[in-house]
């Protein structure tokens, strides 16, 4: 059928099937844009904000700085030449006011501090070759470490205050009188034992957001008093602190001297420390909800789709069939722990390995030795083959068989902190 009775057949409308894409590369491709559209607005806000106090800064410098030539009759471009090397000075800590010393033990230890938990104020660096050279195999060690204790934090304070709102949610259910809760439930004796009743992602995102706040006032108190800082900027150095940002512009506990110095300096390295784990607990919990708008995104564009594939169907057209090696997106529906094999006309559903080596057979069939196959049923095989290869592979790394979670969230799996808060909370359950 050319474009022109295509057209005729469907009441003037166009209807041409556009080639799939796998759900995963949907949501990445449209989260890589949203990113992208929100660095756009970012700028402009930013820019509109800050950029005319850079220029009436860059004036009043201008102004200061001829002022100064002309009355003490000093050389500009030897006043330059000074203000260069003080730049230089100032990269190797050295400042006007006296400061603390950067590379004692104490500074040395606030230094590896701040590198291995990502946060990098930079006003400490390494000046020599050697310092260059052992920073980058150092860090790489130390911030993979950190990171991953990071995950280990974030596992356990999602399971505590998953079994903490399960023990209130039994307590109000027993209060109101709905029923008893069964022995089962009760004599659970897995760690990870939440296969029924599981909090919300939001409420983890309020209890998580509500200690976030607690601690970064409270540090706001102590700097603010200690640092003579105001108490916005207390705040501000708290989440560039926390988040693992690290401009640099404020940098607590540089002084030389203070008072209650050590235990302040103690305090100043717990508040870093609960900080930093519960803003990485929390921007990962956003992150699930980011994801949940990212499916609903996709869900909405799925059935735009299909509602205009049904007109097209309506008015009699019905689009070719897809081609063989399309990657088809992954059923929504399909059951947790089931794998789906698919080729034009035929799909089917395997539960295990056994099933799957089924399946081969099926395909491929129990010819004879001196029979030829086609090569469609030679690559339905090897599919089949490299997904039972995979599945050991994935078997063998967590040294067992481990439960694997459907496509119905969008949740499956998952590596890092995604694939840690999977299963243990309401939106990211196999069951939902």
């Amino acid at each position: 059928m050319d474009r022109k009775n295509l057209k005729r057949a469907t009441g003037g409308c166009c209807c041409c099937p556009r080639a799939p894409m796998n759900e995963d590369n949907a949501r990445f491709f449209l989260l890589a844009g949203l990113i992208f559209l929100y660095l756009l607005c970012g700028a402009a806000i930013f820019s509109a904000l800050e950029h005319p106090f850079e220029l009436r800064s860059r004036h009043l410098w201008k102004q200061q700085l001829d002022n100064f030539t002309r009355r003490y009759r000093v050389n500009l471009g030897a006043l330059h030449t000074l203000l260069r090397q003080y730049e230089e000075a100032n990269g190797a800590g050295i400042r006007v006011d006296t400061l603390r010393p950067r590379w004692d033990f104490s500074g040395a230890f606030y230094f590896v501090g701040t590198v291995v938990s990502t946060i990098g104020f930079g006003m400490t660096t390494p000046a020599t070759i050697a310092g260059k050279i052992f920073l980058i195999f150092y860090g790489l060690i130390g911030c993979a470490a950190t990171i991953l204790f990071f995950n280990l934090f974030l596992e356990r304070i999602i399971t505590m205050l998953a079994y903490i709102m399960r023990w209130c949610h039994k307590r109000r259910l027993r209060f109101a009188g709905v029923g008893v809760v069964s022995s089962r439930e009760e004599s659970s004796g897995e760690e990870d034992s939440l296969e029924g009743w599981k909090p919300s992602v939001y409420y983890v995102m309020l209890i998580l957001g509500v200690a976030s706040i607690v601690i970064a006032c409270s540090a706001s108190t102590l700097y603010s008093s200690m640092e003579n800082w105001s108490y916005v900027d207390s705040l501000y150095f708290c989440f560039v602190a926390f988040s693992t940002i690290g401009f640099g512009d404020l940098v607590s506990s540089q002084r030389q001297q203070y008072e209650s110095q050590e235990a302040y300096r103690l305090g100043n390295c717990l508040f870093i420390l609960m900080g930093v784990c519960c803003i990485y607990s929390l921007f990962n919990v956003i992150s699930i909800i980011i994801k949940q708008t990212l499916n609903w995104i996709l869900g909405k564009f799925s059935c735009s789709g299909q509602r205009q594939l049904c007109s097209c169907s309506i008015s009699g057209y019905w689009p070719k069939r897809r081609k063989r090696n399309a990657v088809q997106p992954v059923s929504l529906h399909c059951p947790a722990g089931q794998h789906r094999y698919r080729d034009a006309s035929v799909e089917t559903v395997c539960d295990s390995e056994t099933d799957a080596e089924a399946v081969a057979e099926v395909y491929v069939g129990r010819r004879l030795s001196g029979e030829m196959i086609s090569v469609n049923e030679f690559m339905v095989s090897n599919k089949v083959s490299l997904a039972l290869l995979q599945k050991q592979l994935s078997e063998t790394a967590h040294q067992g068989p481990r439960q694997s979670y459907g496509h119905q969230n969008g949740f499956c799996g998952g590596v890092g902190a995604l694939g840690i808060m999977n299963n243990r909370l309401q939106e990211t359950s196999v069951d939902r």
